[in-house]
């Protein structure tokens, strides 16, 4: 089990440098980061487009992509490490690649006339064609474009004309080739550029979709222009505002023959053009930042059922027939979706027909991310530092940025906070020496330039004594100066200094690392410029140091030599080596609760975990796709640490596996010398389980022992659950928690109000914040040069109005702009049913079309289900729940216009029992949606906000969150049964942790925490019986759990075996005693017969094969079992595929009926059923999966599940699902997503076992320690069937 999960991803942003980097095919869309391809595929359930994979495997920058034009799984990409590679998408792999294409392609492009030819060319040509299939020797040259004058920036190739080409050069020009045709290379130079004789380079070029002749141009000075490629005349040129704007970017809008779009490069203005008019229909501000690339998505729209809808190309008329248009033509937005990518590295998928962003990220880091670290005084707050010349802070609460510095400094190399509430951080610089930027003011306040114009490695401020920052770099000299720019000393070294650190139990004690290998410490407090201390024994340059925060006098080198080096300050000595990276080390982090843990970060694309005890590496991870640099730890979450990249992402990593003891230690009520160590002797001690000895945990438990003994256990359970888990919903949870309980006084309005809020506040919050807007929008449209037109200032009115319920006021400002439509659909006609009939008539109308408009007359006829389901089908789910909330506490009324007063704005209407579904089923939209993406802490927060108990501690279980979820039952009191199941799986976790650790006693913590719950006779005996020892260990065990020693089990198993009815009870106590052989025997034997009666259901035997399932390995491999172990085993497979097809387990139910079907003897008629039986029941499921997944995309609520089966499926699975029945615990049915699941990795790539696709988030290795399922796989099998996918009786614990 990894001790390091990822738990979050802050994604790469677009570059800005290569113009062909980003693509899009039917449902996905990609774009390019310096070293990686970013996938984006629609998910059909929530309409929206969700990260799918990263594509890693250049190790230079990326130059070009292209998304082949017929076969949507099919990419290339190619770098500046001379490389041409063809990924699969959907398998997410790497098909071939043409590792010497004699240069570096700067543009590729599918031939389209040939399924396997990708032709690519760099400077002057030639242009190569490379049919992929056929490896390197399917690589030739175009027989006519080669021999240009100037360099070649783009081409492509025409869609329809068999072999037309054409190139755009440096200098303006066009080349043009066509099959029979004269070449025509260097033609049709801006005018413009042929006087000045300056260059104005081809930026975009783009044939007509539907013509065979016409070409749009832009070039980077001139702009664009519409050309006719047979006559070789300009048809049209189209004027941009003025001469400051340039376009860099442009696309056809395959929806709307003569449209296209453009994108300004100085700002973040996207233009809508036709062809016969030479100013843009519309102008629309979508960002600060100018555009970079952009590509439409023009064929596949989104329709009111959630589907992507294939529309067939428009031949009735065409970019020809367009030009004879009239101007005077009215113009609508046409339906599109356009990927756009900024030069700040924002991405985003703009819907042109609706004016709004489908997805957006606003800021990325471009280029390799050297440091990162998080804010002291406001610690979700984490800053990153980048070769792109900027420093970014991120919110990972919500995984947004949420500031950005000027930039323009050149290569970033460290940064470092200021202590306390300063709210500034240090950075240092290739060239620019070392700066303070002031985060609130948002500007550089000091800079300093010591080192000259020699590069700063790193920057350290001092956490002790807040007057001081050090610096290090290529000059040699290790700088301190006061934050008022005072020099305080200058520490000259014999080589560039790389690395230096702060101790942080003594303010005056100061280490560096030097390209001289060598590590120094020095002591300011003295007047000598010589270090006390230095360090040897590395064999290459010390890149980086590090103080232990707990163990005082200890530090750490990482080097270029691959190793970390621990030494002893006191003891002038190396204490030890730790060898396992591969290339040069990088990021040191020392966690700050348990002495001994170690993290870093390499060359070699990994982060290992060190127990520094012994120099074990106990984890190592593959996610990130290049160096890592940087590594550090979340101030008051000590097991949340970041890490960035080559690869230019951060990624979030919980630790809380490794101290999973302590946080069953807090949950069974275990003394504090179980979870804290008194001493660092006893952290510290060999083979000791993790205790915690930092300042957090300290103060921590000195606020609980302050609280009043009554709510000790139940704060401090929420306290702990804070402190142990990342901070991605666990706080939004807590806070709910807290409203639930009526403690709101101790809430954070703005933290509060930022999350997911209870019910009762929804309405009264967003109020607020609406009529803040309305001031803002008051003060900013007001009469004068850049104000609004009156129309659109009525609309804006209007639209205010009918949010506020003024149904009046609203119609006649719609009657004063002219749209009587509206005012008739939402205003009284002549009589009431006139006005519902019109009113309804044309909302359904408005619902089809899919306009945003919509809204307000469903809501004026009370139709609050349709403008629900509208904001669903549009991907948005918060509105959804605004409106749902709105109509339960009376604002909306069903079934009749409404006037809704101003104390119903303001929340305080009465509440509508009619709305109760409505509300719940929009809080479980949103909550499927935040577990899906594997987010259940946030999943339950939804359900908690509604008080839906029972689904927001089933997402918690299904999640893997079981401490969160023990805590969170316990703390409400109100779903004892899943507190039960909760805590039963989180004992099995002991078994696995008492396997690692034998010594530690665990299974007397896990007893104690199932004896705490009613009822648990039969949870401790499934404990009891699956734990191995000796004779003594297992009785010692047997007396906690309160039952009699295994000889007396035996005598009692014995007598209830001549009982009528005990035979459940008779194979539990054989089971417990030494013979176990003879419980299985007489287990197998009640559960066939139970299986041969008519009726029979898998809650029949399920309890039989739960306790037999525990049985211990060596016991079923033992001679003694073998024929009974082949029959549990196909027993447990059968009674699993039951079980998943009674949960949802969609993804394990094949492989559970396979396993079955492989062990079934046909010819053995004592089986209680048949490998055909089997067989036909898994295709009957089958075939009803896939009718389910189509009525699901339909939106089709019918419930019966045999429409469309033939016959004999219909019979089969009718009895498929007789015996699986209804499921009896509180569960919410469904697949597993822990937490991170839906995370891709860069280079930790393994196929699933069971499902045979590549794994998303973290794997799960089966007992071969090679072969691999997915964890959500491993958490759903073992819930059904204890025993390995792989068929042995090794057993399953992902817990």
């Amino acid at each position: 089990m990894a001790m390091l999960k990822q738990v979050g991803l802050l994604a790469a942003g677009c570059q800005p440098w290569n113009t062909n980097v980003c693509s899009a095919s039917r449902d996905r869309f990609a774009y390019c980061a310096t070293l990686a391809i970013y996938i984006y595929q629609l998910d059909r359930k929530f309409n929206e487009f969700k990260l799918h994979s990263i594509m890693s495997e250049h190790t230079k920058t990326i130059t070009a992509m292209a998304w082949h034009p017929r076969n949507p799984d099919i990419l290339a990409s190619a770098s500046a490490d001379q490389r041409i590679c063809i990924w699969h998408v959907a398998e997410q792999r790497l098909l071939t690649s043409l590792d010497n294409p004699k240069g570096t392609p700067q543009c590729i492009d599918w031939f389209f006339h040939e399924a396997d030819c990708l032709s690519y060319i760099f400077q002057k040509g030639p242009l190569y064609i490379w049919n992929y299939k056929q490896g390197s020797a399917g690589l030739s040259q175009h027989k006519e474009a080669h021999g240009f004058m100037y360099d070649v920036c783009q081409f492509r190739w025409h869609h329809r004309r068999v072999g037309k080409l054409v190139l755009g050069h440096v200098d303006g020009s066009l080349s043009l080739f066509s099959p029979g045709q004269k070449p025509q290379k260097h033609v049709l130079r801006p005018e413009t550029v042929d006087e000045t004789e300056e260059d104005d380079p081809v930026v975009a070029l783009e044939w007509d979709p539907l013509s065979t002749e016409y070409l749009l141009v832009a070039n980077s000075h001139f702009g664009v222009r519409l050309l006719d490629t047979e006559g070789l005349t300009v048809i049209n040129t189209y004027t941009l505002p003025s001469a400051a704007v340039s376009v860099h970017t442009l696309a056809w809008v395959p929806t709307a023959p003569g449209m296209f779009v453009t994108g300004d490069t100085q700002a973040g203005v996207l233009r809508l053009w036709t062809v016969p008019k030479s100013t843009p229909l519309e102008n629309i501000k979508v960002k600060k930042t100018g555009f970079h690339a952009l590509h439409v998505l023009g064929l596949y729209t989104m329709n009111s059922h959630r589907e992507v809808a294939v529309e067939e190309p428009v031949e009735a008329s065409s970019t020809s027939s367009a030009i004879h248009r009239t101007n005077t033509e009215s113009s609508t937005m046409p339906p599109a979706l356009i990927v756009c990518t900024f030069l700040d590295g924002g991405v985003g998928l703009y819907n042109l027909a609706r004016r709004k962003w489908d997805f957006l990220r606003d800021l990325g880091h471009i280029e390799t991310i050297f440091d990162c670290k998080f804010k002291p005084d406001d610690p979700n707050l984490l800053a990153t530092a980048s070769f792109d010349g900027t420093i970014k802070v991120w919110d990972i609460s919500t995984m947004q940025a949420v500031y950005t510095s000027p930039g323009n400094e050149g290569v970033i190399y460290s940064l470092s906070w200021a202590p306390a509430d300063l709210n500034c951080v240090a950075a240092s610089t290739s060239k620019q020496g070392m700066f303070i930027w002031d985060i609130g003011r948002g500007k550089v306040i000091k800079r300093f330039n010591e080192h000259g114009r020699h590069s700063i490695f790193c920057v350290a401020w001092n956490n002790k004594d807040s007057r001081r920052i050090a610096t290090c770099g290529s000059d040699g000299h290790c700088v301190i100066r006061t934050v008022d720019g005072k020099l305080v000393k200058k520490y000259k070294h014999p080589m560039p200094v790389f690395g230096c650190d702060w101790s942080l139990t003594n303010k005056d004690m100061l280490a560096t690392g030097c390209e001289d290998k060598n590590v120094r410490v020095f002591y300011l407090a003295t007047n000598s410029d010589q270090p006390l201390k230095i360090f040897s024994g590395h064999t290459s340059k010390v890149f980086h140091v590090k103080w232990s925060p707990l163990r005082e006098g200890i530090l750490c080198s990482g080097s270029d030599d691959g190793t970390i080096r621990i030494w002893d300050y006191t003891q002038d000595s190396c204490a030890m080596v730790l060898s396992g990276h591969t290339a040069p080390v990088r990021g040191l982090l020392w966690n700050p609760e348990i002495p001994y843990l170690l993290l870093s970060g390499s060359w070699d694309y990994t982060i290992r975990v060190w127990d520094t005890r012994d120099g074990a590496c106990i984890d190592t991870v593959y996610d990130h796709g290049a160096d890592v640099y940087g590594l550090t730890c979340h101030p008051l979450r000590p097991f949340t640490v970041a890490s960035c990249s080559r690869d230019s992402t951060v990624r979030i990593w919980s630790l809380t596996p490794l101290v999973s003891t302590l946080q069953i230690s807090v949950i069974a009520k275990r003394p504090w010398t179980e979870i804290f160590a008194m001493t660092q002797e006893q952290a510290m001690a060999a083979g000791a389980p993790p205790l915690l000895s930092g300042r957090v945990s300290r103060d921590l438990r000195q606020r609980v022992e302050a609280l009043p003994a009554q709510e000790q256990y139940i704060r401090g359970l929420q306290m702990f659950a804070e402190f142990f888990s990342p901070p991605n919903g666990t706080k939004n949870l807590w806070d709910l928690v807290s409203v639930i309980r009526g403690e709101e006084e101790g809430l954070n309005p703005q933290v509060y109000s930022k999350g997911i809020m209870h019910m009762k506040h929804l309405t009264s919050y967003k109020a607020s914040e609406a009529q803040e807007l309305e001031v803002v929008r008051m003060s900013k449209f007001g009469a004068g040069v850049g104000a609004q037109s009156r129309e659109d200032r009525l609309r804006q009115a209007a639209l205010i109005h009918v949010k506020l319920g003024n149904l009046q006021r609203y119609c006649e400002l719609m009657v004063e702009v002219g749209e009587w439509e509206k005012a008739l659909a939402v205003a009284p006609g002549v009589s009431m049913e006139y006005w519902r009939s019109l009113a309804r008539r044309w909302a359904k109308q408005q619902v089809l079309e899919d306009k945003r408009e919509a809204a307000p007359f469903c809501i004026a006829v009370g139709d609050v289900q349709a403008v629900v389901d509208f904001y669903t089908s549009r991907g948005e789910l918060q509105d959804a729940m605004l409106v749902a909330q709105a109509a339960q506490e009376g604002t909306i009324k069903f079934g009749q216009a409404t006037e809704v007063t101003n104390a119903a704005y303001n929340g305080v209407a009465e509440e509508s029992e009619d709305s109760w579904p409505l509300l719940h089923k929009a809080s479980r939209r949103l909550a499927d949606w935040y577990f899906q993406d594997g987010q259940p802490m946030k999943a339950a927060c939804c359900h908690l906000a509604v008080e839906d108990y029972k689904l927001a501690m089933s997402k918690l279980i299904r999640g893997n969150e079981l401490e969160l979820a023990i805590s969170l039952g316990t703390t409400i009191g109100k779903t004892p049964r899943l507190t039960y199941l909760a805590t039963e799986l989180l004992a099995q976790r002991c078994t696995r942790i008492n396997r690692c650790i034998p010594s530690l006693g665990y299974r007397d913590l896990a007893v104690e925490m199932l004896q705490r719950l009613p009822h648990s006779e039969a949870a401790l005996a499934r404990f009891c019986i699956s734990c191995s020892g000796g004779a003594a260990e297992i009785n010692d065990l047997h007396s906690k759990a309160g039952f009699p020693d295994m000889e007396e089990c035996y005598i009692k198993a014995q007598a209830l075996q001549e009982e009528e009815g005990q035979e459940t009870e008779a194979v539990k106590y054989y089971l417990l005693s030494t013979c176990p052989e003879q419980g299985l025997e007489l287990g197998l034997k009640v559960a066939k017969e139970r299986m041969l009666t008519a009726g029979w259901t898998v809650q029949d035997v399920a309890e039989l094969v739960q306790y037999m399932g525990c049985t211990r390995t060596d016991k079923l491999d033992s001679p003694k079992c073998t024929s009974l172990r082949t029959e549990l085993l196909t027993i447990s497979a059968y009674v699993g595929a039951l079980l998943a097809v009674r949960r949802g387990y969609s993804a394990i139910v094949p492989a559970l009926f396979q396993q079955t079907s492989m062990f079934v003897d046909k010819e053995n008629s004592n089986w209680p059923f048949s490998k055909d039986q089997v067989e036909e029941e898994l295709t009957a499921w089958k075939a009803e999966q896939v009718l389910s997944n189509e009525r699901e995309l339909k939106n089709d609520s019918s419930e019966t599940s045999e429409v469309g089966l033939r016959e004999g499926y219909q019979k089969a699975l009718q009895r498929l699902l007789r015996k699986a029945g209804e499921e009896e615990l509180d569960i919410e049915p469904g697949a597993d997503h822990c937490t991170g699941s839906h995370l891709p990795s860069h280079s930790d790539v393994h196929v699933s076992f069971l499902s045979k696709t590549r794994i998303q988030g973290p794997a799960f290795f089966l007992e071969d320690g090679k072969t691999a399922i997915s964890l959500n796989e491993a958490l759903m099998w073992a819930k059904v069937n204890p025993f390995s996918p792989l068929g042995t009786t090794s057993r399953i614990n992902p817990f």
